[in-house]
Order: C-alpha cells, then structure tokens, then sequence
C-alpha cells in the first residue's frame, strides 16, 4: 500500500534562508585600498615576496609556499573559503595577475582583522 504524497512542507520563513545568508561575508578592505595600513601597503610594494611569505605564515602555511608555482593564488581561495567571501579562482587569478602587490596586500588586512 503506497501513499501519494500531496504536498510538500515548507521551511519556517526566515530560518532557511537566513543560515544561508549569515555565512556570506565581504572582504574588509577592496583590493585598491592598500593605504589603509601603510606598513603592509609599503611591504608590499617594495618586498612584495616577503609580505607573500607573512601572509602563507599567517594563513598557517610554510613560509616558503609563494615560491611555488600557484599556490598564492591557492591562498586567496582559501582565504575566501575560509571566511565565506563569495567570488571565484578566475576572479582571483585576475586580481593577482593585473593587481598583484595590492592582492597581496588586501589578503594581508584581511588576515590581520580576523586574528
């Protein structure tokens, strides 16, 4: 004996919806706002590998990472995964490649505001 099912329940209003939307965050700083901490700002743009070294130790990576092949772009993926900033790897290779030291410096904010 089987039975037809006639309907379907619906969610509470506001609670599915509300888990989904209270997990999506933004960056705190855009990536051309490099001036908001002068010290990462000018690590950046004069050592721009050793501030890619702090961000790899800071992500609780080896500080080596950044001299592989692709991995800082690994860092920023995981970066936005981490703390569910929406975007994609396209967008991140495009950011690093035109945009590269003040990427670098964007990531570095980003993990010293959510120490």
């Amino acid at each position: 004996m089987s039975q037809t099912i006639s309907f379907q329940p619906q969610a509470v209003q506001g609670c599915a919806n509300s888990n989904a939307n209270s997990n999506i965050n933004q960056w705190d700083s855009e990536v051309f706002d490099c001036c908001q901490d002068m010290g990462i700002c000018l690590c950046g743009t004069f050592l721009p590998m050793c501030l890619a070294c702090k961000v790899a130790q800071d992500y609780g990576e080896c500080c080596c990472l950044p001299f592989l092949s692709g991995t800082v772009i690994a860092m920023r993926t995981g970066i936005r995964e981490r703390y569910h900033i929406p975007g994609s790897i396209c967008e991140d290779c495009v950011c690093l490649t035109f945009c590269g030291p003040c990427t670098l410096c964007q990531m570095a904010r980003e993990l010293n505001i959510r120490k």
